[in-house]
Formats: C-alpha cells, sequence, structure tokens
C-alpha cells in the first residue's frame, strides 16, 4: 500500500469511519428488531434477529432465542420490514429515461461505460435492488461495468448481463448493441461469441421475422451452453415461436392494442406450463412505462426528482430534461393510451396460464427512471392488478433467483446465502408504495444506505 494511502486509511480508522472496499475490524453484523419476510412467501416473522459475517448469513431467528455475538455491530431495524434485495429482471444500463434513442445512440456510446453505466447501476442499488439483469448493451461495456461491480470497485446491483440482442436485422444505427443473423449457422457463430465472452443469458426478439430454423439454432445454441433465452412476446408469432424453441423467459405485455392474448396463444402457453418436467416458464410483463405514461402528462412534477441525477454530470442531465420537456408528445408513446388498458386483463391471462411472473421494468426507456421504476413496478401489480403483496416480493426476490440458476446463494434470507438484504420503515406487506424509499441496503455484507 503506497504511504500517503496509508495515512489516509490510518486518519479514517482513527475517525471511527470507513472507506468503501476496506474490510471493518469485526465483520459480524446484526439486523435487531424488524419484521423478516424471507422470500419464500412464509409468516413474517417478528422481532428477527439475522446475522451476517463477511458477505454471507450466519443466521436468521428472533429476539431473546438468537444470541448476537459480543461485538457485533448492531443495526436496528425496530418497526420496518426486512426483505430479500429486490431484483429487477429487465433494465437497460445504457439507457437513462432520455426521449430520443437516435440523439442517445449517437452521442454518448464512449460515455456508457465510465460514466452512464455506472450511474445507472449505483442508482437502482440505492433503490434496493441488490441484482439485475441488463438485457442489451455493447459487448464490452456490459461485461466490463458488470465485472467492476463484481470486483467492488463500483457500487451496483449483482448484474447479469446479455450483451447485444439477437434478432434478424438491426435497426439503423444500432449495429453495436443489436447483432443480425443470416442462416442457421451465423445465428450459432453469433451465440457462440456471446457465450464464449462470458455473458449470463441470451437476448432475442422479433423472433417471428427470422425462419424457425434460425430461431432453434439460437434457442439450442444457448442451451447448449448452459445460457437461458429471454425473448420479447410483442406479437403472437412470437410467442409462437419462442415456444416451440423452447425459449426460458418472454419479455413485456405485448399485442399492442388487442384487448386480450387471442386463445391459441394462451392455449400453447397453458400446455408448455403443464409439462413439469420443463420447469416453469417465466414472463416479465415490464408494464409500469406503459401504465404511468398518461399519470405524467398529468403529474409531470414526478420527473423532477433528483434521484435520477445520481452519478450523471450537468450536461447530461440538462439534455434529459430537454429531451422530456413535453412528455405528452413523444412519439414513442402516442399508442400507449390505447394500450393501457389492455395491460390488466393480459397480466391476468398470463397469471391464469400458470406463468411464472416476474419484476421487471425496462429501466432506462423514456422516462422511466432506474431510481424509481422498481418499487412502481411492484406498486402497479398490487395496486392495480390486484396481486396479493407477498406474490409480488417473491416475484421480485425468490423467483428471479430462481430463474438464473442461484437460488442457493440469493433471492431469500436464509443462513448461509450472501446478505443482500433491505429493510424499510413500515409494513410493506400493507403499503407496498413504502418500497419507494429504502431506508436500509446491503449487499452482500456491505451497508451502502
Amino acid at each position: 500500500m503506497p504511504p500517503a494511502l496509508r495515512k489516509i486509511l490510518a486518519c479514517v480508522l482513527l475517525l471511527g469511519l470507513t472507506l468503501p472496499g476496506f474490510a471493518q475490524t469485526n465483520p459480524v453484523k446484526a439486523l435487531v428488531g424488524g419484521t423478516l419476510i424471507d422470500g419464500f412467501g412464509g409468516q413474517p416473522l417478528r422481532n428477527s434477529v439475522i446475522l451476517i459475517d463477511g458477505e454471507r448469513i450466519r443466521a436468521v431467528g428472533q429476539v431473546g432465542l438468537l444470541a448476537i455475538p459480543a461485538g457485533a455491530e448492531v443495526i436496528s431495524t425496530e418497526g420496518m420490514s426486512v426483505l430479500p434485495g429486490l431484483w429487477d429482471m429487465h433494465v437497460h444500463l445504457m439507457l437513462n429515461g432520455h426521449a430520443d434513442y437516435a440523439h442517445w445512440d449517437t452521442l454518448y456510446p464512449p460515455l456508457f461505460r465510465s460514466v452512464i453505466m455506472p450511474s445507472s447501476a449505483r442508482q437502482l442499488l440505492l433503490a434496493g435492488v441488490t441484482s439485475a439483469r441488463d438485457l442489451g448493451a455493447p459487448l464490452d461495456d456490459a461485461l466490463a461495468v458488470r465485472d467492476a461491480i463484481n470486483r467492488g470497485d463500483l457500487p451496483g446491483p449483482t448484474l447479469y448481463v446479455s450483451g447485444p440482442f439477437i434478432q434478424h436485422a438491426p435497426y439503423p444505427g444500432t449495429e453495436f448493441f443489436r447483432w443480425g443473423v443470416e442462416g442457421v449457422d451465423d445465428a450459432r457463430a453469433k451465440v457462440r461469441r456471446l457465450a464464449e465472452a462470458g455473458v449470463d443469458v441470451i437476448k432475442l426478439i422479433d423472433q417471428d421475422q427470422m425462419t424457425m430454423d434460425e430461431v432453434h439454432a439460437v434457442v439450442d445454441e444457448a442451451h447448449q451452453h448452459g445460457l437461458t433465452v429471454v425473448a420479447h412476446g410483442h406479437r403472437p408469432e412470437e410467442i409462437k415461436r419462442g415456444l416451440l424453441a423452447g425459449v426460458d423467459n418472454f419479455e413485456h405485455t405485448g399485442l399492442a392494442t388487442a384487448p386480450e392474448y387471442p386463445p391459441d396463444v394462451i392455449a400453447a402457453l397453458r400446455e408448455r406450463t403443464a409439462q413439469m418436467n420443463l420447469g416453469p416458464l417465466f414472463w416479465t410483463p415490464t408494464a409500469v412505462p406503459l401504465h404511468t405514461y398518461e399519470y405524467l402528462i398529468a403529474n409531470p412534477e414526478r420527473l423532477d426528482d433528483p434521484g435520477w441525477h445520481l452519478g450523471l454530470p450537468d450536461s447530461i442531465i440538462a439534455d434529459i430534461k430537454a429531451s422530456i420537456a413535453k412528455p405528452g408528445e413523444l412519439p414513442y408513446y402516442q399508442i400507449t393510451p390505447a394500450r393501457r388498458p389492455t395491460l390488466k386483463r393480459k397480466f391476468e391471462q398470463l397469471r391464469e396460464a400458470g406463468l411464472v411472473l416476474l419484476i421487471g421494468t425496462d429501466s432506462g426507456v423514456p422516462l422511466t427512471f432506474h431510481s424509481q421504476s422498481t418499487w412502481q413496478e411492484l406498486d402497479l401489480w398490487v395496486r392495480v392488478f390486484g396481486v396479493e403483496p407477498m406474490y409480488a416480493i417473491r416475484a421480485a426476490t425468490y423467483w428471479p433467483s430462481v430463474m438464473m440458476g442461484v437460488s442457493n446463494d440469493v433471492g431469500t434470507l436464509s443462513p448461509g446465502k450472501y446478505a443482500d438484504i433491505i429493510a424499510v420503515r413500515g409494513d410493506v406487506l400493507r403499503y407496498i408504495n413504502l418500497l419507494q424509499d429504502v431506508d436500509l441496503v446491503i449487499k452482500h455484507g456491505t451497508r451502502y444506505k
């Protein structure tokens, strides 16, 4: 360690402070007094005690029954709901609410890795999101930011990244984060390149524009490399082809202004979910951008929340503000008033068909900010779609960890798992929107808020 840094560290320790990335003298923490929601959906545990040893949970119990080690750092969670850190299963770290994609994709790619993606990651973490799936970004940038977070160099949720989209043909000007495929061999080669680079998941879109052989090739090659495939579910043929090829997880609440999913699509989904040997079929509705648009037009002060400014230079903040100054005129959302009334029925159809629904937000798309979107999706499910709060919480904790194959390490508050924990003052099972102001954020045993 350089002498200058040694002196700084000595001063910090004398003052009783801590620096991020430096281990504390006693790694044991005790969260004491809160109502624990474990992620499994069981009865909440009152007067809970969670012992954290280093990065992981040592024990879970109750006040008076689980001893707190001498010298442990005691953190009071009295009056709080304590639950696993949230997941957001559909984010775009390279975006931050700007309304003009062509402008953004032209001007800001040089800043994705150094400024924009770290800013997005930090905002998510402070909002209580300790794990997230980034679905669409330049390959090298996505991997670099993911790995920097995992090393502890950047604050952010544990990331699972897809890198570029796989589709029939990239939209003009987006080739750096969208990869087109031409034929079966090319489809396999593109997926193989992503897998060998180290992505965590494959993102497939517009599969109804591919040949069925190409779709099969993408999914099969991904599965051969142990990767799940996430696919758009906007159109009936996208869904049908995805099911035939064995896609693991569909995204978005689709079919534009159609009042509901057609009977043949629902029948196909039911047939798939009935095949228990294949495991659950997952769907991420990402309903919040569509559902809140008209509200934002009438209540634009929500767009003034400074939480989305965190980590962004003034010039980018000003650019984003200018792009959303007239939210009612954004081309991106002009069909939304006709789509919004269909969302609840489609959500109900997916749930009734036996799919496992996951919390994801499309965070980063126009007007949808990383500091706000995850709690808003949870609130939408409960307040508008009529979902039980515990169901919504499990869709943001337990089930995402199962889908990503990491439930042995995260997703519930269990001994031996990583200490990814959040706490919020009040009862989230009665008032889910309390999650808009998380009081405590711990990720891998380190407290960030």
